[in-house]
């Protein structure tokens, strides 16, 4: 090949590298993309087309996590590890606060934190339930990125519902509570039962308990009454569970509508 050929095809090579460099950068909704990792670079002579062809083996990058992430439970460690399928090594995660017209996309329970590498971990500081958006970066180039909304419950780790709603028996109110506790912990309980006259705020205690609840107890049955004066009454049922060991205290509690009481003294 003469002088003048080879002179063309390094000019074309040239444009085309400066064409595909071009093209780089993230494509993140809402925030700049993450800095990329300088695995699957290649060495300085590596060409465009050999990335090109590095990213269309590994195919499109998607996040493989369902939806519906695990629960969580407050002041209880988490751990979670988010994965994808396809794009170019490595892979960097963030959790994305606002879309790319502004609007606010949630965010993640307060006490946990998302690393760059897909882990999310932390200690939850309160119940609810929590809706966030996650996207992952590859380390293409062009890079690509995809991004996806989750959602977590973080539950209250010690719970108490109704298993038999307060009611009216009589000149009695009784009824029935299911406790459980899903911490790793076995944890000192405390439960009462107060009836609270409407007509003049006098409280009566109608049921109490304390022992020891052991860690795994699930829906254990907690009844309560006491035969009360005729009138209206409004039932408190409160449950203080305690772990001294790590300085933690679980409270939950529950009232009813007035109930009336219509035979008695």
């Amino acid at each position: 090949m003469n002088k003048s050929g080879r002179f063309v095809l390094l000019g074309l090579a040239g444009l085309v590298l400066v064409s595909t460099s071009g093209l780089t950068g993230g494509v993140a909704v809402g925030q700049a993309a993450p800095p990329r990792s300088s695995i699957g670079g290649g060495s300085s002579g590596q060409s465009s087309a050999g990335q090109s062809t590095q990213q269309g083996e590994q195919g499109d990058l998607v996040i493989a996590n369902e939806a519906q992430l695990p629960d969580g439970f407050p002041r209880v460690a988490y751990e979670f590890r988010f994965r994808a399928h396809g794009g170019v090594p490595t892979l960097h995660w963030q959790v994305m606060k606002v879309s790319r017209d502004g609007h606010p996309l949630g965010d993640l329970p307060p006490g946990l934190k998302l690393e760059d590498d897909g882990l999310l971990h932390g200690q939850a500081e309160r119940a609810g339930e929590f809706q966030f958006t996650v996207a992952a970066f590859d380390g293409g180039k062009p890079q690509q990125a995809v991004q996806k909304n989750f959602t977590l419950r973080v539950k209250s780790a010690l719970i108490i519902e109704w298993k038999s709603a307060a009611h009216v028996n009589g000149g009695r109110i009784e009824g029935s509570v299911a406790v459980t506790n899903t911490t790793p912990d076995d944890m000192d309980l405390t439960f009462d039962a107060m009836a609270v006259a409407t007509e003049n705020s006098r409280a009566t205690a109608i049921g109490y308990q304390h022992f020891l609840l052991k860690r795994g107890t699930v829906a254990m049955e907690l009844p309560f009454g006491e035969n009360l004066p005729h009138g209206g009454y409004i039932v408190h049922v409160d449950a203080v569970g305690e772990v001294a060991a790590k300085n933690v205290i679980y409270r939950e509690k529950m009232d009813t509508k007035a109930l009336q009481v219509v035979v008695g003294p």
